[in-house]
C-alpha cells in the first residue's frame, strides 16, 4: 500500500513539475538558442515542407508582421520566386505573388511596411532575412530562405529567424533549373506555397507530457481506491 502511495505521490510531483516548466516558457527549452522562440511556422510547397522559428528578441517587430501575415493566411498561394544556389531562396511579396485574390483584412496587413531592425545576428544558412527597397524601412512581406553565408547583407537587413526543419527541401530547390532576369536568379516552374500552418511547440510538449503523466496519476488513484476498498472492507 505505501509503494503504491509513493508512485501516486511522484505522479502527482510529476505533473505538477511538467506545469512549472510549461509556465516559463521558450527560455528553458532553447537554452542552446537564446533567439529562438517556441512559435513555429510550416510553408507546404510543392517540392516539400519548410518549417522555421521566430527570432522574437531580435526583431519584435519583424516577427510580429510576419507572424500576423502567417496567421491570416497571407502566404496561402503565395511562391518563392527567386532561387539562387548557395546564397537565398526569396519568397515574394504577398501583394502580386498570390494566385487566389486577398481579403480587406489580408491587403490592409500586406500594405504595411516595417522598420529595419538591423542587428549583429549573421547571415548563415538557414536564417530569415527581410526583404526590402532602398529605404532600410521598407520591408513588407517579402523575405529569404538563406542558402550560404552572406556578410555583405550583416547589419543591412533584419534577420528575424530561421529555419528549423526542411533543409532537405531547400536543397531540392537549389538544384532546380533556373533563368537569370536582370540580378535576379529565377526557378523556371513556379514554386508554390500551397498553404501554410503553425503551432507553437512549448505547447505541443507540454501537452503530450501532461497528458501522459496525468493518465498515471489517475492509474496510480484508481489502484489506491481498490487497496482502499480492500483494506477497509
Amino acid at each position: 500500500m505505501a509503494a503504491i502511495l509513493r508512485r501516486a505521490a511522484v505522479a502527482a510531483a510529476a505533473l505538477l513539475a511538467a506545469a512549472a516548466v510549461c509556465a516559463q516558457g521558450a527560455s528553458t527549452f532553447y537554452s542552446s538558442d537564446p533567439n529562438l522562440g517556441s512559435a513555429r511556422v510550416v510553408f507546404q510547397t510543392n517540392y516539400g515542407d519548410i518549417e522555421f522559428g521566430f527570432f522574437p528578441h531580435v526583431a519584435p517587430k519583424t516577427v510580429e508582421h510576419i507572424f500576423k501575415l502567417v496567421r491570416l493566411g497571407c502566404y496561402n498561394t503565395n511562391h518563392i520566386f527567386r532561387v539562387d544556389k548557395g546564397f537565398v531562396a526569396q519568397v515574394a511579396a504577398v501583394m502580386g505573388g498570390r494566385s487566389a485574390p486577398m481579403n480587406e483584412e489580408q491587403k490592409r496587413v500586406a500594405e504595411k511596411t516595417i522598420v529595419g531592425e538591423f542587428s549583429s545576428v549573421k547571415h548563415v544558412r538557414g536564417i530569415l532575412s527581410m526583404g526590402r527597397h532602398s529605404d532600410p524601412d521598407s520591408g513588407g512581406s517579402s523575405f529569404s530562405f538563406l542558402l550560404g553565408d552572406a556578410p555583405h547583407l550583416d547589419g543591412q537587413y533584419a534577420v528575424f529567424g530561421r529555419v528549423t526543419k526542411g533543409d532537405d527541401t531547400l536543397r531540392k530547390l537549389e538544384r532546380l533549373p533556373t533563368r537569370r532576369e536582370g540580378i535576379f536568379v529565377m526557378p523556371i516552374e513556379r514554386i508554390d506555397i500551397l498553404s501554410t500552418y503553425y503551432y507553437d511547440i512549448d505547447m505541443e510538449n507540454c501537452e503530450a507530457e501532461k497528458s501522459i503523466l496525468r493518465r498515471r496519476l489517475s492509474e496510480s488513484a484508481s489502484e489506491v481506491e481498490r487497496w482502499r476498498r480492500k483494506c477497509f472492507a
